[in-house]
């Protein structure tokens, strides 16, 4: 029997539909000849504020020569980048229009595996309105290694995100964004990727007001280690993060931290996962300098670092 009401969940579906929008894109790409070729490209975008700012992924609209916004009742509008945060693969369009619908923006940090949610955007650029999908938070707090960077703290759900439906909401029972939807991982099958809402608040603001988001940037690649992670790399803890890759010219690299090391503490604060170091150096201001303790060869070693702006 269902726990919910469905022709109140559809009708507060319907009327979230109305902020969601239709983008395509124009770029220039250089083929084989070095000529200039225009290429059209397809994504989605949510409605965040009645004066027409639009919230959607910063691989839908980056690089783009034109953008154009088609609202849920087909009308076309002229949008322009504002700006953009590449660390959450989010970017916010501006439109000339004013009393838009907007939808209303929830609280990511309270999302529950197993909650029911929708996705809406406009798969594969289908003509007539944005689509829904249905399912569930099938986990939280996920990194991915895409082909332009890390992505951490996404929102996995078994909803269908295809082309297209980049950048659009994923919304819950309430009719609340509550994460923006990425097709961005090209091996996803079956599941789909989302950048939970909170993580783009903080992203949109500042976006609006300089045009970027800035963060402070470390500079590695590492796995959480686990049982099974220390026993495979024959680590003698259990607890800790451990590098795999460093990235060139980043602060890792320039305060002497090497892949094979076991992140331990950064300062006083223990690093037990990936999601703890995260925490604690966004927790941090781009200039910041911090102690990171690891393990390596059989002993703790500590390395100063000062963080610098992410790439």
């Amino acid at each position: 029997m269902s726990s919910f009401d469905e022709k109140t969940v559809l009708d507060i579906l319907e009327k979230v539909s109305k902020s969601v929008v239709n983008i395509s894109i124009v770029k220039l790409v250089h083929h084989m000849f070095y000529q200039a070729v225009p290429v059209q490209g397809m994504g989605s975008g949510t409605i965040i504020d009645p004066k027409g700012y639009v919230l959607t992924n910063n691989h839908v609209v980056g690089g783009a020569e034109k953008i154009g916004v088609i609202l849920w009742n087909g009308e076309v509008l002229h949008g322009k980048l504002i700006g953009s945060c590449a660390v959450h693969d989010t970017a916010v369009v501006k439109v000339d229009r004013k009393d838009l619908p907007v939808a209303e923006l929830g609280d990511s940090d309270k999302l529950r595996v197993g909650q029911r949610v929708y996705a809406i955007g406009n798969p594969f650029g289908l003509a007539g309105g944005p689509s829904i999908t249905s399912g569930v938070i099938s986990a939280v707090n996920r990194t991915i290694e895409s082909q332009r960077g890390l992505l951490e703290n996404l929102v996995q759900t078994d909803a269908a995100i295809n082309p297209g439906n980049s950048g659009g909401p994923l919304v819950d029972l309430d009719g609340k964004v509550i994460a923006i939807n990425t097709a961005i991982i090209p091996y996803a099958q079956g599941i789909g990727f989302a950048i939970p809402i909170n993580s783009a608040k903080r992203c949109t603001g500042e976006t609006i007001r300089e045009g970027v988001f800035a963060r402070p940037w470390l500079g590695i690649v590492g796995l959480s280690v686990t049982e099974e992670i220390a026993r495979y790399y024959q680590l003698p803890l259990e607890k800790g993060v451990f590098v795999t890759k460093i990235a060139r010219a980043s602060p890792a690299e320039r305060s002497g931290i090497e892949a094979g090391d076991m992140i331990l503490r950064l300062d006083n604060a223990p690093i037990y996962c990936i999601e703890d170091l995260l925490n604690e150096i966004h927790n941090r201001r781009i200039g910041d300098k911090a102690k990171i303790t690891v393990y390596r060869k059989g002993r703790e070693q500590s390395f100063e670092v000062t963080l610098s702006q992410m790439p």
